[in-house]
Formats: C-alpha cells, sequence, structure tokens
C-alpha cells in the first residue's frame, strides 16, 4: 500500500502551515481580548490539518483519476501519477482521513460549547460536514467545482472567514467585528496560492479540461487577477492595523509587505510558468509570517 514516503509526499507537508495561519490569528486575538484557551487551540490546529490532509489527497486523487496529473504537468510528481499508490489504496485512505478529521472536529466542537451552546454546536459541526464535502469534491467527481473555475470563492471562505472568524467564535462564543479584516486578509492571500499554483498548471489544466480561473482568464489577466489578491491583502491588513491600532507593536506585520511586493515583482516578470513553483512556498510562508505578526502584534505589551 506504497511506502511511508509516498504517503507523506501525497499528504503535501509544505501546504500545511498555510492552513493553519488563520488559526493563529483567531488564537491570538482571542488571547487579547480574553477569551483563549489552550485546549481548543490545539485541538483546532489539528482539525484543520487533517481538512488540509484530506483536500490534498482528495485532490491527488480526483486529478489522478481524471488523467490531469501527467507528463505535461509542471509541479511535483503525484501520488497516482508515480504509480506508487494505487486510486483504491488511496481512495481508502481518505476515507480513514474523513474519519479522523470528524473525530477531531467533534472533540473540538465538544470542548468549545460543551452542552451549554447547543445551537452553536450544531452549526459548527454542520460547518465540520461542509469542510469535508468540500475538500473532497474540489476535484473529485463529475461535477467537481475545481475544474469550474470556482476553487477560488471556497479558499477563501474556508481559509479566510471560516478559519479566522469561524475559530474565533470557538474561543469567545460570539462574533466580533475585530475579525473581519484578518479574515478577509488570509483569505486573499490563501486564494492567492490556489491561483498562483493554477498559473504554474495553466497549460496543462487546459489541455486536460481542467477550467480553473487562470485556464479562463488567460495569462495576462489571472496576473492583474493576482495582483488585486495580493494589493488587496495589503491594504485590508493595513487598514486593520490602522483602524484597530493601540502601540507601535500593533504594525510589525508590515513587514511581511516587502516580501508580498517583491514576490509581484517576479511574477508580473515571469514568461515561463515552471519558474512559478517556488513562489508558491515564498507567498505561503509569507501568508503565515503576517499572520503571526499581525496576531504577536497585539499581544505584545505597550
Amino acid at each position: 500500500m506504497g511506502n511511508f514516503s509516498t504517503w507523506i509526499s501525497a499528504m503535501r507537508l509544505r501546504t500545511l502551515p498555510l492552513s493553519i495561519a488563520g488559526i493563529i490569528v483567531a488564537g491570538c486575538l482571542a488571547h487579547y481580548n480574553g477569551v483563549f484557551k489552550w485546549g481548543i487551540f490545539i485541538l483546532a490546529i489539528l482539525t484543520t490539518l487533517s481538512f488540509q490532509i484530506l483536500s490534498n489527497l482528495a485532490n491527488d486523487y480526483g486529478d489522478g483519476v481524471k488523467g490531469t496529473d501527467n507528463e505535461d504537468r509542471i509541479g511535483p510528481v503525484r501520488a497516482i501519477q508515480s504509480g506508487n499508490i494505487t486510486p483504491e489504496e488511496l481512495f481508502n485512505g481518505i476515507k480513514i482521513n474523513i474519519l479522523v478529521s470528524i473525530i477531531l472536529a467533534f472533540g473540538l466542537i465538544f470542548s468549545a460549547f460543551g452542552v451549554e451552546y447547543f445551537l452553536l454546536s450544531i452549526l459548527f459541526f454542520a460547518l465540520a460536514i461542509g469542510s469535508v464535502v468540500a475538500a473532497i469534491r474540489y476535484t473529485v467527481g463529475h461535477s467537481a467545482y475545481g475544474y469550474k473555475g470556482m476553487g477560488d470563492i471556497f479558499v477563501f471562505v474556508f481559509f479566510g472567514l471560516v478559519s479566522v472568524i469561524g475559530c474565533y467564535v470557538l474561543f469567545a462564543k460570539q462574533i466580533d467585528h475585530v475579525t473581519f479584516l484578518p479574515a478577509c486578509t488570509i483569505g486573499l492571500l490563501s486564494t492567492g496560492v490556489l491561483n498562483l499554483n493554477n498559473m504554474r498548471d495553466r497549460l496543462s489544466d487546459a489541455k486536460a479540461n481542467k477550467i480553473t480561473l487562470a485556464v479562463k482568464m488567460g495569462e495576462k489577466k489571472v496576473k492583474r487577477y493576482h495582483n488585486v489578491l495580493v494589493l488587496g491583502a495589503i491594504l485590508l491588513s493595513g487598514l486593520f492595523g490602522i483602524l484597530y491600532y493601540t502601540s507601535p507593536y500593533n504594525l510589525i506585520f508590515m513587514i511581511a509587505y516587502a516580501p508580498l511586493l517583491l514576490h509581484l515583482k517576479r511574477v508580473n516578470a515571469n514568461k515561463e510558468p515552471k519558474f512559478l513553483d517556488p513562489e508558491l512556498k515564498t507567498l505561503a510562508l509569507t501568508t503565515v509570517l503576517l499572520a503571526i505578526l499581525l496576531g504577536i502584534g497585539h499581544l505584545l505589551p505597550f
């Protein structure tokens, strides 16, 4: 059933830090407002990581059985594409991953709400089921939304709004306006990572009839779209820094603007899709850096 290293590769460990960026921000804001709990924070991270791994495995499975992952693809060789894991083995791995995700989500929800907040428990369990479905339906099935240019919307919602606002509600049991701008910031940058991935694979995706926004827009327009995503995140995070300013420490997240702007310069000048692959790591890690600095900046003393 494939060796250990093949399964680790299929989990795409380099994508995992980005998935918890929103959790980091929500945890720091919760701590600032005096509602933080370590148990909830750790379970939220574990649950999010399980959902991300599920999404990665399902993506490998969906693209693998559809033939999208082929010799034309620029990125790393995937599990089914390599032949080291069969579609049946990967599908069984996905089923186990779903079970683990549901168990972790149930533990997180019970830890946060217990029996006291019944309606919130029901709402978040529905969100957990929705997260599982969204992770699978991105590339799996005849109506996979990732093949219809809708992946960007789901990434913005789940990596941004649900990750930051939803996680904060786990701590505070209520929505707080302080989470809106950070949620949109993380959502836009996460969408930028997906868009960059689709820019890299635009030509091979078009051949495989995977119609992402990058395929729909073409090379010039998708670069403009990428600029909107990254610059929009910079604008909204800057607005957050101004509106919720209490000390100079609040603005340390602006350090992350430098690598973001350099990233845009390289993407705009790019002529060879294969050279976009290193930019995925740059943008993902810079997003995590911004999230950490934005959160810590509100915890440092005046």
